[in-house]
């Protein structure tokens, strides 16, 4: 796996291609509190870019234009999170989206296990680290061993969209998968807006 880190924003003119598998780490789990830190990015192709970003300083064009390209569908796990997250410091609704998570919910009825760790290990027989999870990604230098696990976070996205993506099929789930993905940056409006607990559907 080749990792870089970029500060700040992306270096102009590099390419992800139709789609770009990304990850967001924080300070916590409340994006109207805890700071955006590191955005990850891949091609699927065995790199990862890593936007490391200061406190105060979100204006990275070459990222946000990257995330509000329709051309270009962003593949997430968790999709909800990050979403918020974007939206709330790099002011960008990013659309299309494509959620892991949602589509294991959608094709893997047998089983409650969907965390990316999960998925990795039923369906592409890989194991991740996670220890780094819960570490200080505020820091002005981070360990390789964060900048091992933020890209690890990204690596196998586009893999894991292909095979759920066989089972969504397989169930006749996909359009429904489809029509929840379009619906996710408006959940990530409502969970910035105060509705992140209470079910707007409900009676």
């Amino acid at each position: 796996m080749s990792i870089t880190l970029h500060k700040n924003d992306l270096p102009a003119g590099l390419s992800f291609g139709s789609s770009v598998a990304i990850d967001t780490e924080t300070m916590g789990l409340n994006p109207l509190r805890d700071r955006l830190c590191l955005v990850q990015l891949s091609a699927g192709d065995g790199t990862a870019h890593l936007v490391q970003l200061e406190a105060g300083r979100y204006e990275a064009p070459n990222l946000r234009a990257l995330l509000a390209d329709p051309k270009v569908t962003k593949i997430f796990h968790f999709a909800r999170f990050d979403l918020a997250s974007i939206q709330q410091y790099l002011n960008v609704l990013c659309a299309p989206v494509y959620c892991t998570k949602i589509a294991s919910k959608l094709a893997r009825t047998y089983t409650d296990a969907h965390s990316l760790r999960c998925l990795c290990r039923d369906i592409l027989g890989v194991e991740l680290n996670k220890q780094q999870q819960s570490s200080d990604w505020g820091a002005a230098d981070l360990s390789s061993e964060q900048l091992s696990y933020a890209a690890s976070d990204v690596y196998y996205l586009h893999k894991l969209r292909d095979r759920l993506e066989v089972m969504l099929e397989r169930e006749g789930r996909a359009e429904l998968a489809r029509r929840c993905f379009e619906f996710l940056p408006a959940r990530a409006e409502l969970d910035l807006a105060g509705w992140c607990e209470t079910d707007i559907f409900a009676h």
